[in-house]
């Protein structure tokens, strides 16, 4: 299997997954404190919203990729 179409279909399950989840949440961590025995730590979840039209161009790009690879 060619580099070109493992990035294709890599660019058609991530568009997919961009339409079917719409945003991606993760946690980070912000402030540590550290006072003699105690320790205090804050985490913040985020959330990042995915644009349909990015799902649906990274489908585009590469079923146009594996088109490209079938031609060569």
């Amino acid at each position: 299997m060619s580099k070109l179409r493992i990035v294709a279909i890599l660019l058609v399950v991530a568009g997919t997954l961009g339409l079917v989840y719409g945003q991606l949440t993760y946690t980070r961590e912000t402030h540590e404190t550290k006072l003699g025995p105690l320790e205090i730590k804050v985490k913040e979840k985020e959330t990042v919203s995915i644009p349909t039209w990015a799902g649906v161009g990274a489908i585009a790009a590469g079923v146009i990729l594996l088109l490209a690879d079938k031609k060569r």
